[in-house]
């Protein structure tokens, strides 16, 4: 048995490629629920101070997405008079919790300069 003939390892994957919060893959960005979720994701995404790890990101994109449905929904309900209260509540119970896992209050961010930063502005 050659090397050339030798089953190749499957490749590792490559979860984080091109991934950006707020950016889905195979999802026209145009459209006005894309702009509206990559909105919601960016505002939510200040409000918990900017640089979160990795889980806290994903529970970010989960709240962005339930916003964003629970938003069509409410004007769904303005144009027809009609709304699954059953499944609007459900939505907006398990967004308060996704907003409470990451916090509802704002985190400042620390602008506070470094040495190095005043130093160069005293100059």
């Amino acid at each position: 048995m050659t090397h050339d003939s030798a089953p190749k390892a499957p490749s590792k994957p490559n979860f984080g490629a091109g991934m950006t919060p707020g950016r889905l893959p195979g999802v026209d960005g145009r459209t006005w629920a894309a702009r509206r979720y990559r909105e919601i994701v960016e505002h939510i995404s200040a409000d918990t101070g900017g640089d979160m790890p990795t889980a806290k990101a994903a529970i970010v994109c989960r709240a962005a997405a339930l916003a964003t449905w629970c938003e069509q929904a409410e004007a769904e309900f303005v144009r027809t008079g009609e709304l699954d209260t059953a499944t609007f509540t459900t939505a907006t119970n398990t967004l308060r919790r996704l907003l409470l896992d990451i916090g509802l209050e704002r985190v400042a961010r620390d602008v506070t300069p470094t040495l190095a930063e005043y130093i160069e502005a005293a100059k």
